[in-house]
């Protein structure tokens, strides 16, 4: 007697969920994960056929991860470097050209604007086409911007207008970098080191502001602030070359997502987006994202100007220096860490939480240090811890999202990146106001360590590592 079309679904799930659990790992929060060897699924079907899929075909072998990692580590320090260009250059371009604070401001500003701007479609179009294409395309771009910037500088009486067209151009190219990576890593680097794969980068960005503090400061005073422009555009059109020679050309770098009995093609439509949104772990990781990123921007834009305030007389060098020099071997400490914690047997969403509450709970106390009156060098030494563990969040909700939804990583993460830049924004206005009103650094810091502490309490009670983009069967009732 043969069996109706619910019987033969009903033993087809069954079926498929006894191979699954046969021969898939499972990890200790009841995810499954790779190890990184060919995995493959026996799945017998109702009708008693036999067919074998391999798991993870898009995954780099070893070797292969090695060059990308060190290739995308050099690409994020080119990147910040860019970024860094104009900030520095601020000064001498404002003398050059006469501009005010408002001008130089609204310049600067019109980076962040373009990079609010692309981060869910950078990400989307990883996720479609793959994040070493827009990686690559994006790069060629804004490396051509940054050597072409004293060009435009130069070209007629409309200064002002060209160079916040380009710092906004700047920011849409740049937009599409991390979620490009964050699909990227989605789609090729075991779950364990995941971890590791984005605290690499955050060495390289940090290593890219080092760079640009120091030898793009040398590099302004000898030969003038045009050469900075040049030199980091060379360099960075240079690594997009050698990207596409060695590591893309002639290669089929399409993603291909794995096909298993979860997946289907309503798991990836914007009724499922939408659905994966409304997941407490996904909005909290969202929301804890916001505030890092938003506490980490502030940082960045008003350290100089505690410094300067409160201690005149103290040398530049040490103050825009130190911090991230000791924030690279932190990030790699971070993720070396959270991988080796993975491979004792510590469930991944409990590592993410203890990476979290490092970077967010304890260098938090090292802000709030900096509100009592302070001594130099211990202003310096709270400073550097407190930027040095926030590296750990690497591998803690910036990789968070792989975990979830690795399915649509590149478009979720270019959501919530594009959130916090724009919180970013607020909060720098918001902390500079409290500065100009209240005459006080305490309240800034305090300010900080709210957010920094909201944040982390939320992910702490909603923060999970299960994946939620996997479709369902038993939701749906067949007719």
């Amino acid at each position: 007697m043969q069996l109706s079309v619910q019987e033969s679904c009903k033993e087809f799930r069954k079926d498929t969920i006894v191979a699954r659990m046969a021969d898939n790992h499972t990890s200790a929060d009841g995810r499954e994960y790779f190890n990184g060897s060919p995995l493959v699924v026996k799945v017998h079907t109702a009708h008693g056929l036999t067919r074998e899929r391999t798991e993870d075909k898009n995954l780099w072998p070893r070797p292969l991860a090695r060059k990308w990692i060190l290739m995308l580590f050099i690409g994020s320090c080119l990147l910040y470097c860019s970024r860094m260009a104009m900030p520095i250059c601020a000064v001498s371009m404002a003398t050059s050209f006469r501009w005010s604070k408002i001008d130089s401001g609204l310049v600067l500003g019109g980076f962040f604007w373009g990079y609010c701007f692309t981060q869910i479609l950078g990400g989307h179009a990883s996720d479609k086409v793959g994040g070493e294409r827009v990686l690559l395309f994006s790069t060629v771009v804004w490396a051509l911007i940054t050597a072409g910037t004293p060009l435009l500088a130069h070209l007629g009486s409309h200064t002002f207008a060209l160079m916040t067209m380009a710092r906004f151009l700047m920011g849409v190219l740049q937009g599409v970098f991390y979620p490009s990576l964050t699909s990227l890593c989605s789609q090729r680097v075991v779950e364990e080191e995941r971890g590791f794969l984005m605290s690499t980068m955050s060495s390289g960005s940090n290593l890219g502001i080092l760079l640009a503090g120091g030898l793009g400061s040398l590099m302004l005073d000898r030969y003038g602030w045009e050469s900075m422009f040049y030199c980091i555009g060379f360099l960075s059109g240079l690594w997009a070359l050698i990207f596409w020679l060695y590591l893309i050309k002639g290669l089929d770098v399409a993603p291909k997502r794995m096909e298993t009995s979860n997946d289907t093609p309503w798991s990836l439509s914007r009724t499922r987006l939408l659905s994966i949104f409304k997941k407490p772990p996904v909005w909290a990781m969202m929301f804890t994202h916001m505030c890092a990123s938003s506490t980490f921007y502030t940082l960045l834009s008003w350290l100089p100007t505690y410094f300067k305030e409160s201690f005149p007389d103290a040398m530049e060098s040490v103050y825009n220096v130190i911090p991230w020099l000791v924030a690279i071997p932190s990030a790699l400490a971070g993720g070396y860490i959270s991988g080796a914690l993975i491979d004792q047997g510590y469930s991944v969403g409990s590592v993410r939480k203890i990476m979290q509450f490092f970077a967010m709970g304890v260098s938090s106390v090292f802000i709030m240090l900096l509100a009592g009156a302070v001594p130099f060098t211990s202003a310096v030494t709270f400073v550097s811890a407190a930027i040095g563990l926030s590296t750990f969040g690497s591998s803690g909700v910036s990789v968070n999202v792989q975990d979830l939804c690795p399915s649509c990583a590149g478009a979720i993460y270019g959501f919530m990146n594009m959130l916090g830049a724009f919180m970013g924004l607020v909060l720098v206005f918001v902390s500079g106001y409290l500065i100009e009103v209240t005459l006080s650094w305490a309240t800034v810091f305090s300010l900080l360590t709210l957010v920094n502490v909201t944040g982390l309490g939320i992910f702490l009670i909603f923060g999970e590592a299960r994946r939620v983009d996997l479709y369902d069967y038993q939701q749906v009732t067949l007719i």
